[in-house]
């Protein structure tokens, strides 16, 4: 028995009572925890300040104001999410409710990530919280001061019977995983999501994992290479690049590799002036183990075209860009999670998906080009969490799209009533009286062939055919126009 047992059975016992399965629970924990992010915003940026060195425009627009607009959304439609999903009938169950009724999974562990630490903690509570479960929040030891800030705040504004937050490092998590859930939602990267998963395993209990991956880009000659670029640095320097769907490494022909790396200076250096440390919003690695990580991946091959410089002593990685990089070089073998872009020459786009699909399957493809033709070729031909065209990371700002991997970079997705979808269990329920016995006479022993008969007709599903279901409503109101004609003596107007 672990030492959070006696936690996770009392809010067991909570979520027993059915308190946190009424609406106006949820809504008012979804009001307490926006009240919480918009009365400690100055605290909340100082945290990831200090944890990160993330300007105050990143902290509020990627962050909390973000987070905001996440619980507004759910505030806004929960009360229709709620409600039960009618469903087709077939001819023997016509007379009875059938329907789809969401419903909690009951406790479920949330253990979020350092790199977005109030987001990506956040943004799966709210999910969490608006379907009605039970939590324990577990974020992130390495963004330590916005952990704290959570372990202190979320008590003072949640139902701290129903939501609890755990701190500590690896042998608290370790700890945490041994108790049973009823759901786990995991942010980080694909090892610990594999001990998640196997830990999960142990008592059939579902996860959702938010893991990583080398996303690539692939720019066609045909690109507005100036756009390109500052879309492209923008989403490999947001944050230092420690982001799960940075663009990880580039593909482009050689015939244009030199106009690319000039195209990406000048926009690092418009966004962040010659000397990016200098610059009040640029971030600094999270810790001096990912720092020393990162300084390495970055002399693991190519040639050094743009930055390079480092300082151990502010976690300071320069935008570095490195041309000429082969597939079997170290830094194309795991994911950078750093402001390093690499950039392999390409033949054309074919071998650029080639590239793709021969790699763990990403979190995130993007391709830059003006051809609609070559866009529809990358994206039919391979597969990845999402697929963003001529821009980076802002499919995930769109509450009604799906954010979540697929394969190594993860399973299930979220954001939106995506994540209401993601910690609600879709119940089948169909009531019948106890009226018709004679009906349900056909499936009761002994059988014979005139009961199967009548059984099959009911239950057998006739082929779809789309040509009558469009010409029934044309020939319907041939039928009507015609019934109007006679009726209302319509000949005299229409001789």
């Amino acid at each position: 028995m672990s030492n959070y047992n006696s936690i996770v059975q009392g809010l067991r016992t909570a979520f027993r009572s059915g308190r946190t399965k009424a609406l106006e629970w949820r809504l008012t924990q979804l009001r307490s925890l926006k009240q919480m992010l918009e009365e400690n915003r100055e605290a909340l940026a100082q945290g990831l300040f200090s944890d990160l060195h993330k300007s105050k425009y990143e902290a509020y627009i990627f962050e909390i104001d973000l987070t905001v607009d996440e619980i507004t959304n759910h505030l806004n439609h929960l009360e229709d999410w709620i409600k039960p999903e009618q469903v087709q009938k077939d001819l023997l169950n016509k007379m009875y409710d059938c329907f789809i009724k969401p419903e909690a999974y009951g406790v479920c562990l949330i253990i979020g990530a350092w790199n977005y630490p109030v987001q990506l903690t956040m943004l799966p509570l709210i999910g969490a919280i608006s379907a009605g479960n039970c939590v324990v929040l577990k974020p992130s030891e390495v963004s330590g001061a916005t952990a704290h800030l959570m372990e202190t705040l979320v008590p003072k504004y949640l139902d701290n019977s129903c939501i609890k937050v755990i701190n500590g490092g690896i042998p608290e998590t370790t700890q945490l995983l041994t108790e049973r859930w009823d759901h786990i939602f995991y942010t980080g990267n694909t090892f610990v999501g594999k001990i998640v998963m196997e830990a999960a395993a142990k008592n059939l209990t579902p996860v959702v994992l938010e893991l990583g991956g080398k996303s690539p880009a692939y720019v066609e000659k045909d690109s507005d290479l100036d756009v390109m670029a500052r879309r492209l640095a923008w989403g490999k320097c947001i944050n230092a690049g420690q982001t799960c769907v940075a663009p990880d490494y580039l593909m482009c022909s050689k015939d244009i590799q030199a106009d690319v790396v000039t195209a990406l200076k000048r926009a690092v250096t418009d966004a962040y002036g010659e000397d990016p440390k200098q610059s009040p919003d640029y971030c600094r690695i999270v810790s001096d183990k990912h720092f020393q990580r990162v300084e390495k991946l970055m002399n693991g091959g190519g040639e050094l075209a743009i930055g390079g410089r480092t300082d151990a002593g502010e976690k300071y990685i320069e935008p570095t860009v490195l041309t000429n990089v082969k597939l079997t070089d170290p830094i194309m073998q795991e994911e950078i999670f750093g402001p390093i872009l690499p950039i392999v020459p390409v033949e054309n786009v074919d071998e650029a998906i080639d590239i793709i699909n021969a790699r763990e399957l990403p979190l995130a493809t993007y391709v830059f080009s003006k051809s609609r033709d070559v866009i529809d070729k990358v994206a039919h031909r391979t597969n990845s969490g999402a697929f963003l065209a001529n821009d980076t990371l802002m499919h995930g700002a769109l509450s009604t799209l799906p954010f979540g991997g697929v394969g190594s970079s993860g399973m299930g997705c979220y954001h939106g009533k995506f994540s209401f979808d993601a910690f609600s269990h879709r119940r089948a329920v169909m009531v019948k009286d106890q009226k018709l016995e004679g009906l349900n006479r056909l499936r009761y022993p002994p059988y014979n062939q005139r009961y199967y008969s009548i059984i099959k007709w009911l239950l057998t599903k006739k082929p779809r055919n789309r040509f009558l279901e469009t010409m029934f409503p044309i020939v319907l109101i041939g039928i009507v126009c015609a019934v109007a004609y006679k009726v209302l003596n319509l000949g005299q107007y229409f001789p």
